[in-house]
């Protein structure tokens, strides 16, 4: 039973994994390749992860998996972040069709206070 179950895990994981895959080949900017990339494959790879937990049932091992899931949901977005904001003072262009720049290019950075 514990196998069905990790395999069903690993299976979805993978299919996260291949949708970011495609989401990086079929999405038209760096911006939405990044946020195709950085969600499905977060979670694409937590799920190997709950599925390894699973099919091993050992401490050492979830503990371990535990922490690289908790490490991933909580840089993943923030490195995301980073990049597309970089990107886009950097002058990488936004998809042709996009209607909505809530950021002006020339916006001045804030100020610490």
């Amino acid at each position: 039973m514990m196998d069905l179950i990790s395999g069903i895990f690993l299976l979805m994981g993978s299919l996260f994994i291949l949708l970011s895959a495609v989401g990086i080949l079929k999405m038209p900017d760096l911006y939405t390749r990044m946020s195709a990339t950085t969600k499905a494959s977060t979670l694409g790879i937590g799920l190997v992860l709950a599925g390894t937990v699973v099919y091993w049932q050992d401490f050492g091992i979830a503990s371990r998996a535990v922490a690289i899931i908790v490490f991933l949901f909580l840089t993943a977005p923030v490195a995301a972040h980073i990049i597309g904001r970089a990107a886009y003072f950097g002058g990488v262009p936004l998809w042709e069709k996009t209607h909505i720049n809530e950021l002006p290019r020339n916006a001045p950075e804030e100020e610490p206070d």
